[in-house]
C-alpha cells in the first residue's frame, strides 16, 4: 500500500497517510512532484492519463506527475516515474514547488505542495498503456491557447505548472 508524506502549509512532515485516503474529499495536503520535459525544438512533452485514472482519467497533463516516497527524493521519484510511464530516464533538476487543492467531480481532489522538476529528452518515448494513454510534444504558445479555450481538456496542475514555470525561467 502506497502512503503519502503529509505536510503542513510549510512542508513540515506531520506523518503518513495511503494513497486513495489523502485524495478524498477535499484531499489532505501532501508532497507531490510534476515533470516538465522539453525536447530541443524547445517543446513540452505532455501526456493524456489513463482511463483507469481515479482523478482525471483521459485528461491532458504534464509530462508526468507523482508522489515520493518517504525514502526517496523528488529528484530519485520523477527519474523513477519518468521510466515507469514513459520508459526513458533523462536528467532531472528542481525549479522550486507550488502549492495547490483542485477538486475532481465529486470523486476526490488534489491538495499538493508540488515540486516542478524539469529535463530534456530528444530519443525514443515507450508509453506504459496502463499509465498513459497518449502523448505529444506541443508549442507552449499554442498549449496556452489551447488551455485558454478548452480548459477542461487539462488537469488542474499542469496550467499552475505552467505559470509558475514561465514566472521562474
Amino acid at each position: 500500500m502506497v502512503k503519502l508524506i503529509l505536510v503542513n502549509k510549510k512542508n513540515r512532515k506531520i506523518g503518513l497517510e495511503e494513497k486513495k485516503k489523502a485524495h478524498l474529499g477535499k484531499g489532505m495536503l501532501h508532497r507531490a512532484f510534476t515533470v516538465f520535459i522539453f525536447n530541443s525544438k524547445k517543446e513540452l512533452l505532455i501526456q493524456k492519463r489513463s482511463k483507469n485514472k481515479f482523478l482525471w482519467p483521459l485528461i491532458w497533463e504534464t509530462s508526468c506527475s507523482s508522489h515520493l516516497l518517504p525514502e526517496e527524493n523528488f529528484i530519485t521519484a520523477g527519474k523513477k516515474r519518468l521510466e515507469k510511464e514513459l520508459g526513458f530516464i533523462c536528467g532531472l533538476k528542481s525549479l522550486g514547488r507550488f502549492q495547490y487543492q483542485a477538486d475532481y467531480k465529486n470523486t476526490g481532489a488534489e491538495n499538493e505542495i508540488c515540486s516542478l522538476l524539469i529535463g530534456r529528452h530528444d530519443g525514443e518515448i515507450k508509453p506504459n498503456k496502463k499509465e498513459v494513454a497518449e502523448y505529444k510534444w506541443v508549442d507552449i504558445k499554442e498549449l496556452k491557447k489551447d488551455l485558454r479555450e478548452n480548459p477542461g481538456r487539462y488537469a488542474p496542475w499542469l496550467r499552475i505548472a505552467l505559470k509558475y514555470y514561465e514566472n521562474r525561467k
